[in-house]
């Protein structure tokens, strides 16, 4: 089963008729093609131990850092993937894959950031499953932009999404309109996902970060108060690759 159909098969309950008329690759928006139709695990020679970094600033709650480790075994010619989507109460699985093609860190990234909506607003999981793919299918950035990855330049393509600004439940998730979600992808680094970014940012802070526009993040952003304004919510969520280890070499 191939991450498509995965993630799909999460958002069924949401969105069954869509979902079923965008099954075939023909019919995908590139968006969707690249993170979703991407053999991502094509170049990693398993058994190989891939290694994320992710971080949490929030304005409202303690943020956190924490790790992302992502398990992958060969059997018979086929990967499996095994995702340890961080630790301790942290901690968001995904069931193992026993023939992995596409990156699981994209339906843990997306998983876990689906359940913190829920937990922030109220809201249902299936219906922000829904506004993700719709954003993907619809109204999604693609773009190209260098990163670095273990001192070299590699070409890299950018995937941006806003899928609540033209949410027609606009009114009950007005707090969360801004919310952006940044997937940069790269088949010169191992398992092709390089980074992964949800940031809302509203008007009662600003952001200072090592990050330049039109770069990936490279550490944790500071959220920064402005004095006199209302307090709205100001979180930034992002998950890096670091290392990768082959433990049979």
């Amino acid at each position: 089963m191939n991450m498509l159909r995965i993630f799909v098969a999460l958002w069924t309950l949401a969105w069954t008729a869509h979902a079923s008329a965008q099954l075939g690759s023909a019919g995908l928006a590139p968006a969707e093609t690249l993170l979703f139709e991407t053999d991502h695990l094509a170049r990693v020679k398993a058994p190989a131990v891939l290694m994320y970094d992710f971080h949490k600033v929030s304005s409202s709650e303690p943020g956190f850092k924490d790790k992302v480790q992502l398990n992958l075994n060969s059997k018979e010619g086929k990967i499996s993937a095994t995702l340890n989507f961080l630790t301790g109460k942290n901690r968001h699985d995904l069931p193992v894959l026993e023939e992995a093609h596409g990156n699981p860190v994209l339906l843990g990234f997306l998983e876990r950031d689906i359940a913190e909506m829920k937990r922030l607003t109220g809201g249902s999981t299936a219906y922000f499953r829904k506004r993700l793919r719709v954003a993907l299918a619809e109204s999604a950035k693609v773009s190209s932009q260098s990163i670095a990855w273990q001192g070299k330049a590699l070409p890299a393509q950018v995937v941006r999404i806003q899928p609540y600004l033209n949410d027609p439940m606009h009114a009950r998730f007005e707090h969360y309109v801004n919310k952006t979600y940044t997937f940069i992808i790269s088949e010169g680094v191992p398992g092709g996902v390089y980074q992964l970014r949800s940031s809302l940012a509203n008007h009662a802070s600003v952001t200072a970060s090592a990050a330049v526009a039109g770069k990936p993040a490279t550490a944790a952003p500071t959220l920064v108060a402005v004095p006199g304004a209302t307090t709205l919510p100001e979180i930034d969520e992002t998950l890096t690759l670091v290392s990768v280890t082959y433990p049979d070499r």
